[in-house]
């Protein structure tokens, strides 16, 4: 029988918020892809509308049964992704250099998007078991089987080569530990052992993963190189001042000087045009949304949907700030679109799965009062 207390409880805000930055996205996407050389700017503009539209029927359908269910399907969901993500080593497409798709046929996937939702349901699982046994502070003996959990995923990931991926899939795991409650030692010797392990990442890195490390250190040593993408995209936001250049008048991008405008440096094109004011709203909407989803976590009287919610929120954070980071130049270029606004299939679904959660979790919290 169905619940009317659901419709009672659904959430607005969330969504209008959803429908915010869609529009925003595909506005600024219709700018970033007019007139530039090599981009069929409406093949790409009516693809990115329909992954909007499969996602918001992912973001509907997520609603649709009780969230606690995940819980048994957290562990074979978590396979699966290992398999895929071993899988796509050996079969997967090869893009721009990294071998990180799955070819489907009529679309490809992305599994290593797909492992920051597994990998948040996973650690949501554990650590409310834990919960409910009365562990409510961890030492690093305690820890061993969620570091293990993130190591094998992050590893394969950094495999592909995507590091902003793996360091993403890192961030978020390690924001849920936080938040799941760390002795101060403990947390010392995890820091510790990041900094100390630094050097072995580096030589796994790729070459040009390394170019662009050093470059963030020193800009100018390579300005025409790994150094140019960062470069034009502080060009492009600096130039747009306090109103913006105006829609479709940012001549970084229509001159071809902004490199992967439509992806990772999207928020160049809109801080171009929009100036100040327009980067703000932007920011705006990013702030709203993760306090909104914090506020699904607290209200949440479920230790699932509260870690849920909390790891979704720490997705939106992480990856918002380390792209908005990474084109204004404080952060090292590492490949991270910004989540719900840079085109790309795979993150639009696999994000809107996880905002079908942060639904599910608002609408059922009275079923735990």
């Amino acid at each position: 029988m169905f619940d009317r207390r659901l419709i009672q409880n659904f959430d607005w805000v969330l969504l209008i918020i959803l429908l915010l930055m869609a529009a925003v996205s595909l506005t600024n996407l219709y700018s970033a892809t007019y007139h530039v050389r090599n981009i069929n700017r409406i093949h790409i503009l009516h693809k990115q509308a329909y992954w909007f539209i499969i996602g918001f029927t992912v973001f509907f359908t997520m609603i649709t049964f009780n969230y606690y269910v995940l819980e048994r399907f957290a562990y074979p969901a978590y396979y699966i992704l290992l398999f895929l993500l071993v899988l796509v080593l050996f079969v997967g497409s090869v893009k721009s250099g990294s071998r990180r798709w799955l070819d489907m046929g009529l679309f490809s996937i992305e599994p290593s998007e797909l492992a920051k939702i597994s990998l948040i349901i996973l650690l949501a699982k554990f650590f409310s078991d834990q919960h409910h046994t009365g562990q409510i502070k961890y030492r690093i003996r305690d820890l061993w089987q969620p570091v293990l959990m993130i190591a094998m995923p992050a590893f394969l990931i950094l495999k592909e080569p995507d590091l902003g991926t793996a360091i993403i899939v890192i961030a978020v795991s390690f924001s849920m530990m936080l938040f799941a409650g760390i002795y101060m030692k403990s947390l010392l010797i995890l820091a510790g052992s990041g900094l100390a392990s630094a050097p072995l990442i580096w030589f796994h890195l790729k070459k040009y993963q390394q170019e662009r490390i050093l470059t963030f250190l020193n800009p100018e040593v390579n300005i025409h190189g790994a150094g140019y993408h960062i470069d034009q995209s502080k060009i492009a936001i600096g130039s747009g001042r306090l109103w913006g250049k105006g829609f479709l008048n940012s001549t970084q991008t229509r001159l071809h000087f902004l490199p992967e405008q439509h992806t990772d440096f999207a928020f160049s094109v809109l801080a171009e045009e929009w100036g100040f004011i327009g980067s703000v709203t932007l920011l705006a909407l990013y702030l709203i949304l993760i306090l909104w989803s914090l506020k699904i976590a607290s209200e949440s009287k479920d230790p699932f949907g509260s870690f849920l919610a909390v790891g979704i929120s720490a997705l939106i954070f992480w990856q918002a700030v380390i792209n908005i980071g990474m084109v204004t130049g404080i952060l090292p270029v590492v490949g991270i679109p910004l989540i719900l606004f840079s085109y790309g299939g795979s993150s639009i679904v696999s994000t809107m799965i996880a905002m079908g959660l942060l639904m599910n979790i608002s609408m059922r919290r009275f079923m735990f009062q």
